[in-house]
């Protein structure tokens, strides 16, 4: 593939008046999902900072009942610039908090709003831990039934888009949506950690979250 092909994802994207919908997510079969993503060097490109704004405003539409069905949007909590069929270390990170048992609004709109650049697990948990309804992509059309078996808890150093490093201490649903994302840095998909053979087993001490 030569250079000005590789470039053409992100020159769309970045563009001013792009807004990142279901048609520039690449689906499960494209060799970019099962890539080595590149590190990102600082500092960053304008396109750099701008694919990481827009893949964050693109979580935030999805999440939006009116606009996601205006644009067509699956619902996310995550994005990784692989599944834009850019192979860089960037992802997005967006996870809504609940309202409490009465339907307020909660205090804070997000438990975990962030874009990370480079992210990387430096340390986790032995315990591991799976999400009770299993996880879904939005670059696979299809339900995978199954446990997927990740950390219980992970701390993540990451870069802002200004260069200034972060570590964060992670558990519970944030901690998986975090590594889902990672993953896709990494050409992994989240159904290659289901178990083929026995996809609901519970090893011993898992967590399984609700």
């Amino acid at each position: 593939m030569s250079v000005i092909e590789k470039n053409t994802a992100i020159d769309r994207i970045s563009k001013a008046a792009h807004l990142i919908d279901m048609s520039d997510i690449i689906r499960e079969g494209h060799p970019t999902l099962r890539a080595l993503a590149e590190e990102v060097t600082f500092p960053l490109s304008e396109q750099e900072v701008i694919l990481g704004e827009k893949m964050l405003q693109f979580l935030k539409h999805s999440q939006d009942p009116v606009t996601a069905e205006k644009m067509g949007l699956r619902g996310g909590v995550g994005l990784a610039a692989p599944q834009l069929d850019i192979s860089k270390r960037i992802i997005a990170v967006l996870v809504p908090n609940a309202p409490d048992e009465e339907g307020n609004p909660p205090k804070e709109a997000y438990s975990l709003q962030a874009v990370m650049y480079n992210p990387k697990i430096v340390a986790h948990s032995v315990q591991d831990a799976a999400l009770a309804d299993g996880e879904g992509c939005l670059s696979v059309d299809r339900e995978v039934p199954g446990y997927v078996i990740r950390h219980a808890r992970v701390t993540v150093d990451y870069f802002d888009k200004d260069g200034q490093k972060h570590r964060i201490k992670l558990k519970g649903y944030n901690s998986i949506v975090v590594q889902h994302e990672i993953d896709h840095t990494n050409g992994v998909m989240f159904y290659d950690r289901i178990d083929e053979k026995d996809p609901f087993a519970v090893k011993e001490g898992m967590l399984v979250i609700e």
